[in-house]
């Protein structure tokens, strides 16, 4: 945990968001990241999902069964579902989601927006072509080679 606090503060001093992580796995430090959003001009470029991004590298895979990650800060829904994707064992943070609040980075909004029916959301979500757009899934329930996730 303390690795990522001081990928954290390092962010901050360099001009990134004040967040860091790291993802260890048998009790070695596999990879390590800080928030890059405004640096990277990549609003996904959260410290969680760098981290994922650098340990998935590092192995070889996209499953980081039996991994932990320690989070600066209490993850975000988008850090949170990559977290799960992953197949990260274990999630230890530091800060909480009103400490982060209280410093103007409120996620509160995108835990409520989900609460919400689809058509009572902020930035509407509208289906279209489904029938189409199920050739993709029709074509992958048929592969008898891929490479389930």
């Amino acid at each position: 945990m303390r690795e990522a606090i001081k990928l954290a503060s390092e962010s901050v001093r360099n001009g990134g968001g004040p967040f860091g992580a790291v993802i260890v796995k048998d009790g070695e430090i596999i990879a390590g990241s800080s928030n890059s959003v405004t640096i990277d001009n990549d609003p996904t470029a959260h410290a969680e999902v760098n981290t994922i991004r650098k340990a998935c590298q590092r192995l070889g895979t996209f499953d980081l069964s039996g991994c932990v990650i320690y989070t600066s800060c209490e993850p975000c829904p988008m850090c949170l579902g990559a977290i799960y994707w992953a197949r990260i064992s274990r999630i230890y943070y530091g800060n909480t989601r009103k400490d982060a609040r209280d410093i103007e980075f409120a996620d509160d909004f995108i835990y409520e927006e989900l609460d919400r029916p689809m058509d009572a959301r902020t930035v509407p979500i509208i289906p279209m072509l489904r029938d189409e757009a199920l050739e993709s899934f029709r074509l992958w329930s048929e592969k008898e080679d891929k490479t389930e996730y």
